[in-house]
């Protein structure tokens, strides 16, 4: 899904509902990126996050690229949810809500 330099950078939670892909872009010192963390825990969704407060600078620029050529958003914000091909910027669980509606987890 995504690129491999991505993929190895990303951190696996282990849930039982695993239909759906999920990979939240966050920061480790941002109480919204946490309680993210916390609503997808609470809701036992598997999910892989990349803090990218914490990576490599060089890494930390190709995936802000990444992420602003393949989803155009228009800003990006933390966290930054992608649930399959869908995008959340920021955080918001009515949003949350309707990804796992969509996907019949």
């Amino acid at each position: 899904m995504f690129p491999e330099f991505i993929e190895k950078l990303a951190q696996e939670v282990n849930g039982e509902k695993d239909s759906q892909n999920w990979t939240i872009f966050t920061l480790s010192t941002c109480s919204w990126c946490k309680r993210c963390k916390t609503w997808l825990n609470e809701k036992g969704i598997k999910y892989r996050y990349v803090d990218v407060d914490t990576i490599d600078p060089s890494d930390k620029s190709k995936v802000l690229t990444y992420l602003r050529e393949e989803y155009k958003p228009e800003r990006i914000s933390y966290p930054f949810v992608v649930c399959d091909d869908k995008v959340v910027v920021g955080y918001n669980p009515g949003k949350y809500e309707e990804l796992i509606n969509l996907g019949g987890n």
